[in-house]
């Protein structure tokens, strides 16, 4: 039974080898066809291949991407024309960031060598019309179209916000126009390889959406500008308020686009320059004062000596601007020293208007002008509080060449000779004239020995270092702030000297001048002094002067003052060498 089964299996055995033999023999012919196939085609272009109509059919890719450079040279290099809504803009290829890939174009037409049995049988039945590659530089392409933007398009107006002063300044947002640049890329890439009319590339203008829209300003006006503005802010240094309105700190605040909106920011260097300018620098006080400003008092805020840290405001304001009335004020950790004069005491004194004024002239002389210029200028500003005294000698000081003054002619003992500070008796007389018709208290003054005849009668005053003086009391309730001022008579015909009273007004003041009696006459000296100054003399007299005193807007006279005055005569003075001369 085995040995049967032997027999049968030995006929099956001889066919299977067989099938193989037929197999390998069909492999063997199909195989050295597809060998001859891949030899005959090697890598060259499938036959009737054109790439954007150059035939390179046949061709090795290298003999195949030199007729294509060849046959592209002309478009490559010739501009493409883009119109605008009519208006045309060249555009070369290298400014479009276009070039072709040559390479890459003649290897997708089948141009490289494959055992694939489909691209081998393309060689020679399938050649197409193809496309050469076009390969983009995305942003020589993005710079050209934001070029040809600034050429041909509106660009799009954001929306802003600004302050001016206490105002809100909006700017709305406006559309703009410009290029599509999707739909410009598309068409400049097809349009860059093609020929004739087909190189205008027609372009549409589409809406250009600005980045701050009106909800945008909308919304920073509402939620920031109008709140800011709405009302002052106080920072506290201890116990010393600096107020601060919209006008003053709007400058150090703005709004910036971020992320399309408006968000708020600080200027923070023109915060600090703020803040500085409203309290004293180095930690020292300064004290309240009282000025002229545009022809009108004014107070000038005290400032209080602060050391603080500017980050500690910086940090703050711009959510303090937003706060409610009654909740805009912030403490600020500093070390204060406070001024001993304040605001508030300065607007107590009350100086607000003109309460008397007073001009005189004199002849030109440059020491004059030096001298009674030097003594204006230390006078000038000077702010007496109720029950205080002025003094001329305190205020202006010691005439020495150091102090700003020089050499000119004064008169001692009736004789005119020569001293520093010749002509501070013209500002004297003008001040006392001044302090007269404000109706403040004579403390002292002394009129000249002999009369000046440019000044007015019985109603003058002289001074002298140590000697001398012109002092005055303010006994009203208010505040007084002097002013004196001097137009030099240098190029014209004299000087004036200008002194002014402010105040409140507590007297209206008039001045009765009396008949000149008790004349004495002038005698004659001999002198041999050095310096000595030769003088035409004149008599002396006797004046009374009334200083009459109404309650401001009243008819009715509160009290009179006499000023009786005598003034010596004024000798002939004959000059005469030194002896030994």
């Amino acid at each position: 039974m085995t040995k049967k089964k032997s027999d049968d299996a030995a006929p099956e055995k001889e066919g299977g080898r067989a099938v193989i033999f037929v197999i390998a023999l069909l492999l063997l012919l199909v195989g050295g066809g597809w060998g001859t196939a891949y030899a005959v085609v090697g890598d060259g272009v499938p036959e009737g291949t054109t790439i954007s109509g150059v035939d390179v059919g046949g061709l090795s890719p290298e003999k195949a991407e030199a007729k294509l450079r060849r046959g592209l040279a002309d478009r490559v290099e010739q501009p493409m024309i883009l119109d605008v809504d009519g208006e045309r803009v060249a555009l070369t290829a290298d400014e479009a960031g276009l070039e072709v890939d040559y390479e890459g174009s003649v290897a997708e037409a089948g141009g490289e060598r494959s055992w694939d049995p489909r691209r081998l049988w393309d060689h020679f039945t399938d050649g197409e019309d193809l496309e050469a590659i076009v390969a983009v530089d995305e942003r020589a392409l993005s710079d050209a179209l934001d070029t040809l933007d600034e050429q041909v398009g509106t660009p799009a107006r954001d929306g802003r916000v600004g302050f001016d002063g206490a105002r809100v300044v909006v700017t709305d947002p406006r559309l703009g126009l410009e290029v599509d640049q999707d739909a410009a890329r598309e068409a400049l890439t097809a349009a860059f390889l093609a020929e004739g009319e087909e190189r205008i590339v027609a372009l549409d203008l589409v809406d250009a959406v600005p980045e701050i829209d009106e909800a945008d300003v909308r919304k920073a006006v509402d939620e920031f500008a109008n709140p800011a503005i709405s009302g002052a802010v106080t920072l506290r240094f201890g116990d010393s308020p600096v107020r601060l309105t919209p006008e003053q700190f709007s400058p150090a605040l703005a709004l910036k686009p971020d992320n399309g909106g408006l968000v708020p920011s600080l200027k923070r260097k023109r915060l600090r320059a703020l803040v500085d300018d409203s309290v004293a620098e180095e930690g020292a006080p300064v004290d309240a004062s009282v000025e002229l400003v545009d022809g009108k008092p004014k107070v000038i805020p005290s400032k209080p000596g602060v050391t603080y840290r500017p980050a500690d405001i910086a940090d703050t304001l711009l959510e303090l601007v937003t706060r409610p009335e009654g909740e805009r004020e912030m403490k600020v950790e500093a070390t204060v020293a406070e001024a001993d004069f304040t605001t508030k005491e300065a607007r107590q004194l009350k100086i607000r208007e003109e309460v008397s004024t007073f001009t005189t002239y004199y002849p030109p002389a440059t020491y004059r002008d030096v001298n009674i210029g030097r003594a204006a200028e230390l006078i000038d500003g000077t702010v007496l509080k109720p029950g205080e005294t002025f003094s001329l000698n305190d205020t202006v000081g010691e005439r020495t060449a150091e102090n700003g003054f020089t050499t000119g002619t004064i008169i001692s003992n009736g004789v005119f000779v020569q001293d520093l500070g010749g002509g501070v008796s013209q500002m004297a007389t003008t001040l006392f004239n001044a302090a007269f018709f404000a109706g403040l208290e004579d403390v002292e003054h002394k009129p000249h020995s002999v009369y000046i005849d440019r000044y007015p009668v019985g109603r003058e005053a002289t001074v002298a270092w140590g000697a001398v003086d012109l002092r005055f009391k303010n006994d009203t309730p208010y505040g007084i702030l002097i002013d004196t001022e001097v137009i030099a008579s240098a190029g014209r015909s004299q000087g004036t000297v200008i002194a002014t009273m402010y105040s409140t007004k507590v007297w209206d003041i008039e001045s009765i001048t009396g008949e000149r009696y008790n004349f004495t006459s002038p005698g004659t000296q001999t002198l041999r002094t050095p310096n000595c100054m030769p003088n035409t003399g004149y008599g002396g007299f006797d004046i009374d002067v009334t200083r009459v005193f109404r309650e401001h807007g009243e008819d009715e006279v509160h009290h009179r003052e006499v000023f009786n005055t005598t003034y010596i005569p004024s000798d002939t003075i004959i000059c005469k060498p030194p002896k030994g001369n």
